[in-house]
C-alpha cells in the first residue's frame, strides 16, 4: 500500500494554541501518526504585509481569505500589536503533541522573518536563526530535534549544510516529487529531503472554479493513481485545524478509500535506505498558486 505522509506547518500562535489541539483530536480518531512542525520564536505575521509588492501575493490573500483564517490580531502582530513568543506562551501545547505519539519538529524560529530573508542571507545570519530554533526546542521537549521543515519552503546553501551539522535525520525543506539527498555545489548534503509532493490548499482554493466545497474532490483526483514513492502533503494548523477542519477529514476518508496508508515523515524514512536515495540539485523555482520562488528538487545529479 502507497504511503500518504501528513506534515503539520505550524505558523502561528493561534494555530498552536487553537489549531494544533484539533488536528491531534481528528489525527488519533483516524489512528494516523503525522509530524508537526512548530515554529519556536516570536509571532511576527503582521510583517508579511511587505510581501504587498510580491508577484501574486495579493491575488492569494482574496483567494484564501487570509483575515477570516488568521484573525485580525494575530495579523496585527509585530506592527501594531508586539510580537508573542510562541514558544513560551504554547510550550505545553506542544509537549502534549509529543505526549500523544506525534512525531515533531522545528519549522522555524521566526515565521516572516526566516521566509523573508533567509534565500539571500549570509551563513553567520542562517545559522543564527537556525540555533535559535534548536535551542528552544531542546528547553520545550528537553531533548535535540531531528526533524526540520522551512518556513515557506525558503532554504540556502548554508541551511542546507546546516541541516547535517545540527544532526537533523530528515528534513523536508523543499517541493518535489520523491525522497532524494541534495547537492549544494557539487556537495552530497546526507540529510534525506522528503519533499512535499502534492499543492497545499491554499494554493488550489480560488483558482479554476475551485472552492471548499469542491476542493476535497479535486485534491483527491490527484492522488487517484498510486505512486510508488507515495506522498508528502503539507497541512497548515491555521488552515486544515480550523476552518477547512471538515476538508481534511474527507481528504483523510478519501485517501483511507483510495488505499494509501496514512503517517509521518518517520513512517517515509523508515522505509528507504537514505544511502540508495536518488541524488538531485537544488533550485528556486515557482509552484502554481504560490507568490514567489521556493526551494523546488532540481535535476538528478551527474557527477
Amino acid at each position: 500500500m502507497p504511503l500518504l505522509t501528513l506534515k503539520v506547518d505550524v505558523d502561528t500562535l493561534r494555530g498552536t494554541l487553537e489549531g494544533v489541539p484539533r488536528l491531534v483530536e481528528l489525527f488519533r480518531r483516524y489512528r494516523t501518526d503525522a509530524t508537526f512542525l512548530f515554529s519556536l520564536g516570536p509571532d511576527h505575521t503582521g510583517w508579511a504585509i511587505r510581501r504587498v509588492f510580491r508577484r501574486g501575493f495579493l491575488g492569494k490573500v482574496k483567494r484564501t481569505s487570509v483575515i477570516e483564517h488568521y484573525g485580525w490580531k494575530t495579523l496585527l502582530y509585530g506592527t501594531l500589536l508586539p510580537g508573542p513568543d510562541i514558544g513560551w506562551r504554547a510550550g505545553d501545547v506542544m509537549r502534549r503533541v509529543r505526549d500523544a505519539g506525534f512525531e515533531t519538529g522545528i519549522h522555524c524560529w521566526d515565521h516572516v522573518l526566516w521566509q523573508d530573508h533567509v534565500a539571500g542571507a549570509d551563513r553567520e545570519w542562517t545559522a543564527r536563526q537556525m540555533r535559535k530554533a534548536v535551542d528552544r526546542y531542546a528547553e520545550i521537549f528537553g531533548t535535540v530535534a531531528t526533524v526540520h521543515g522551512a518556513a515557506g519552503w525558503q532554504m540556502n546553501g548554508h541551511a542546507l549544510r546546516l541541516a547535517e551539522a545540527l544532526g537533523f535525520t530528515w528534513c523536508s525543506d523543499s517541493r518535489g516529487t520523491h525522497p532524494f539527498l541534495p547537492i549544494v555545489d557539487g556537495e552530497t548534503i546526507h540529510c534525506p529531503q522528503l519533499p512535499t509532493t502534492l499543492p497545499t490548499l491554499d494554493e488550489l482554493i480560488g483558482v479554476d472554479g475551485i472552492t471548499p466545497d469542491n476542493i476535497a474532490d479535486r485534491l483527491l483526483a490527484i492522488t487517484q493513481t498510486p505512486r510508488a514513492t507515495g506522498h508528502v502533503f503539507t497541512l497548515h494548523a491555521e488552515l486544515e485545524g480550523l476552518r477547512f477542519l471538515p476538508i481534511l477529514d474527507r481528504l483523510l476518508t478519501g485517501w483511507r478509500t483510495q488505499g494509501y496508508r496514512l503517517g509521518a515523515m518517520r513512517t517515509l524514512a523508515g522505509e528507504m535506505s537514505p544511502d540508495a536515495l536518488p541524488r538531485h540539485e537544488i533550485a528556486d523555482g515557482t509552484v502554481p498558486g504560490r507568490s514567489g520562488t521556493l526551494l523546488v528538487q532540481g535535476p538528478a545529479y551527474v557527477a
